[in-house]
């Protein structure tokens, strides 16, 4: 008989997460990644060079229903990271936890910097953790019930997540070597197990089909991220995860992965392996550090009912310590996660030090107007053909997005999906305004001149990615740009 359901509390926590998400989801601006979705969903196709479609194409539903303003943009990403809340709480209920087990759970998942920080910023990451979660919650409700309707559901889950991140192929990996370790080895018997299979194979067929006929991009992919080396690569993975879901709450996963490796029952033990199988293979393959995330839920439903039975059989002391640990650690990850600073004084504050993403939300607009007065000092007779240039998405992006303000007409890039979104037209010959660390030995092939006209600055002295960035200005083409699109492109 499974405890009852702590419905009120666990609510409370879900909804005071995702509102407080969608409370400051319009503060600073734009994220590079968010500037790309919004692109990326008016050129609709079944996958794209880094990611599939899903995310994208919910980037263009909230744009047209909302005109692309930010809280809309992030509402999808604050309701899931709520949703994902109740599954965590919901497992330790499957794990025989109590009110407090569950409430535990589900403020540990709340308050993990993980999960704020990307529930923050429309991403794939709140979408891949929730079907992480959604799957493993599936799979313990089976192994209780052997309701085999439970595997049919969970092969739909694979199948949308995939759409969504193929992170998730690591979690069915670590899930069915960890089933296939210790058990229940009963689940490769049942023909829904492979029903389900199928079902997920179709529902990702489109997009792998588009990554068959395009090349196998996201394979090139693997490469880039190895590059990236976020974290200091392989040798920081296994110390960032306390930074991931912070290092208090290091003492309720910990115990947790403890408890269910030590399952004599060996009722639950599949998710302790599954855990380190998918730590194992992307410390193996050089994956960033926040893609074990997805892992944690069942930890912390474990560990949070070890916890709470621990702190009910010893003095009350303990529990407000806990308290006073759980507060801190949401105090912490609000003050890092999210834009509760104002701008101005953002670059002074540890959120500028701790959180990438932070920085990447700032500066946009003036990037833009920075191209602008690039363009009004041209001679008149160039104004009206000039041609903008980018490195990067991001600022392909956000003169997509804020380029209209000053007239400028649309970006072009060579980077990930704006490169198959095409050149400019041939008739365009410039000149160009170059966006981003172009060289003239860097253009030398494509331009008779290359002049530095000027660099970003965000306004806020915040060193971001496209802080001082240069902006220079490119005449006498060597050739169309049908010609020389093809050595223009790039992944990285």
């Amino acid at each position: 008989m499974l405890p009852p359901i702590a419905w009120r509390p666990v609510a409370l926590v879900a909804a005071l997460t995702s509102g407080t998400l969608i409370a400051l989801a319009g503060r600073y601006g734009y994220h590079r990644d968010e500037l790309y979705y919004l692109v990326a969903g008016r050129h609709p196709a079944w996958g794209y060079d880094d990611q599939p479609p899903l995310v994208p194409l919910v980037g263009r539903l909230m744009a047209d229903v909302s005109g692309g303003a930010l809280t809309a943009l992030r509402l999808p990403s604050a309701l899931l990271v709520g949703v994902t809340v109740l599954l965590v709480a919901l497992l330790a209920r499957e794990m025989g936890g109590g009110r407090a087990a569950q409430v535990l759970a589900a403020v540990c998942w709340a308050t993990a910097p993980q999960v704020i920080v990307s529930g923050h910023l429309l991403s794939t990451t709140p979408f891949d953790l929730f079907f992480w979660t959604l799957l493993a919650y599936l799979l313990v409700r089976w192994i209780r019930t052997r309701d085999d309707r439970l595997l049919l559901a969970g092969g739909a889950v694979v199948g949308v997540g995939l759409e969504a991140k193929n992170l998730i192929l690591l979690y069915v990996a670590g899930l069915l070597a960890g089933v296939a370790i210790s058990g229940p080895r009963d689940l490769f018997r049942r023909p829904a197990l492979w029903i389900g299979g199928a079902i997920a194979l179709l529902l990702w067929a489109p997009n792998l089909w588009w990554q068959a006929t395009h090349g196998w991009p996201q394979v090139e992919m693997t490469a880039v991220i190895r590059q990236d080396a976020d974290f200091g690569g392989r040798l920081g993975l296994l110390p960032s995860q306390l930074l991931m879901i912070g290092p208090p709450l290091a003492v309720v996963w910990g115990v947790g992965l403890w408890r269910l490796l030590r399952d004599t029952a060996r009722t639950h033990r599949a998710f302790g392996w599954a855990y380190l199988v998918v730590l194992a293979l992307v410390l193996a393959t050089g994956g960033r550090e926040y893609y074990p995330g997805g892992a944690y839920p069942p930890l912390l439903a474990a560990g949070a009912v070890a916890v709470t039975g621990w702190l009910a059989a010893h003095r009350r002391r303990w529990v407000l310590v806990a308290a006073a640990v759980l507060a801190v650690n949401a105090t912490v990850t609000v003050m890092i996660g999210l834009p509760v600073f104002p701008a101005r004084i953002l670059k002074d504050t540890p959120q500028a030090a701790l959180n990438y993403d932070s920085g990447e939300t700032v500066g946009w607009p003036e990037l833009t107007a920075a191209v602008a007065r690039v363009r009004d000092g041209l001679p008149p007779g160039e104004r009206d053909t000039v041609v903008v240039l980018t490195a990067n998405y991001g600022e392909a992006g956000a003169i997509d997005r804020y380029g209209s303000r000053h007239g400028l007409p649309p970006a072009y890039s060579g980077h990930l999906g704006f490169w198959r979104w095409g050149p400019p037209p041939d008739t365009a010959t410039g000149p160009v305004i170059l966006i981003g660390h172009w060289t003239a030995a860097d253009t030398a092939p494509y331009c008779e001149s290359f002049t530095p006209a000027g660099r970003q600055d965000n306004g806020y002295g915040l060193d971001n990615e496209e802080q001082g960035v240069p902006i220079a200005v490119c005449r006498g083409l060597k050739g169309s740009w049908s010609a020389l699109w093809p050595d223009l492109r790039r992944l990285g």
